[in-house]
């Protein structure tokens, strides 16, 4: 590695139109910032309680619900505190008795973790498989909830999603990474939550929810009974907001138009078909040139399992992912380092919609500038 990192510059006709590719914060597109911009006087800085406001949570409700496809029925509710919030949220309102939850990365540990540690309900039922791969649920008669993860965004693994064969409880999806970028079938689930900060190109700080009328009926029967749930955490709370189209506590007004506009863009273009599309022209170009390339590798070995959202690729041990992402960052190509926890050696890129499939071949080819370079 003779090439001093400093003095590496990438040929400007090399380089992508758009640098971002962050697992979350996203790249925001910047059509959807101006349109913040011009809708600013009118809008931040107003009550969520009023019209203005509550009529942007309306758009986001009735759009996440199109986009999606959901069956007649189904509610999309809306609450502060990302996913994390969530997770905690559903212990207390969704889980009735004990939860099984498939443990493949990062976050799909959390949840199961939050599980473990609430003290109302039994300890969960764990089925881990080795990172880079993702077990299959299995139907038990002592399990109410079922809680999968569609893309382990700590990895680059996706899932399908179907209800477990045999279960009778609800299927919890995380799909904070997939929404909006993954197809699905809306129905094989009954809680389908994420946060904006990946395919809806917008801000962390809210949780989205779309729940199946099962999903519901659980949330208000537990309401019911004598179970506590603190303010922030009732999930019925949040669905009586939710129906006024507002949410509990004041939101992150900024966070929700820039959600707004972004799936309104995938809407005007083909809704999740062109949404999905891009996402897979991305994985195509990543996962080709991977495959093709003399140092590096995907790193979900199963194409299968490997997501449209996230790619992670590992490099050779002569070239350093750390060198090779701060290279690229200081030619304005940011965010490609690996998952921090997952502790390889390693590019992770993200592939959400916003991100343009041009933009993810040009980064290959900035790679390969950078790494011929580093190994002259």
């Amino acid at each position: 590695m003779s090439a001093p990192t400093s003095e590496i510059s990438i040929p400007a006709d090399l380089l992508p139109g758009d640098g971002r590719f962050g697992c979350g914060p996203s790249k925001v597109r910047p059509e959807a910032v101006e349109a913040l911009a011009a809708s600013a006087r009118d809008y931040l800085g107003t009550s969520h309680r009023q019209a203005s406001v509550r009529f942007m949570v309306a758009a986001l409700r009735n759009g996440v619900s199109e986009l999606l496809e959901l069956p007649d029925g189904y509610e999309v509710v809306l609450g502060n505190g990302g996913t994390t919030a969530f997770w905690d949220a559903a212990t207390f309102g969704l889980i009735e008795r004990r939860s099984q939850h498939l443990s493949f990365g990062e976050f799909s540990s959390k949840f199961a973790a939050a599980a473990t540690s609430a003290p109302h309900i039994e300890a969960p039922d764990v089925i881990e498989s080795p990172y880079g791969t993702h077990p299959e649920a299995k139907a038990s008669p002592d399990v109410d909830a079922y809680c999968l993860t569609h893309n382990e965004t700590s990895t680059g693994v996706a899932m399908q999603l179907t209800r477990p064969e045999g279960a009778e409880g609800l299927v919890l999806v995380d799909a904070t990474s997939a929404a909006g970028g993954l197809r699905f079938d809306a129905s094989q689930v009954d809680a389908y939550y994420f946060a904006p900060q990946k395919c809806f190109a917008s801000d962390g700080g809210l949780w989205i929810a779309a729940l199946s009328p099962a999903a519901v009926d659980r949330i208000e029967r537990i309401a019911a009974s004598d179970r506590w749930a603190p303010g922030f955490l009732d999930l019925k709370i949040a669905l009586d907001n939710s129906r006024k189209d507002q949410t509990y506590n004041t939101p992150a007004l900024a966070t929700i138009h820039l959600a707004v506009s972004q799936v309104q863009w995938i809407i005007d273009n083909g809704g999740m078909p062109f949404a999905a599309s891009r996402t897979d022209q991305s994985a195509e170009a990543i996962y080709d040139w991977a495959e093709a390339s003399e140092y590096a590798r995907p790193y979900v070995t199963d194409p299968a399992k490997r997501s449209h959202v996230v790619a992670t690729v590992d490099l050779d041990d002569d070239l350093p992912a750390a060198t090779v992402s701060g290279i690229l960052r200081a030619n304005g190509i940011v965010d490609t380092e690996g998952y921090r926890k997952l502790g390889r050696n390693q590019l992770r890129v993200a592939l959400f919609p916003a991100i343009d499939p041009t933009d993810v071949a040009a980064l290959t080819r900035c790679v390969d500038y950078v790494a011929t370079r580093l190994r002259d």
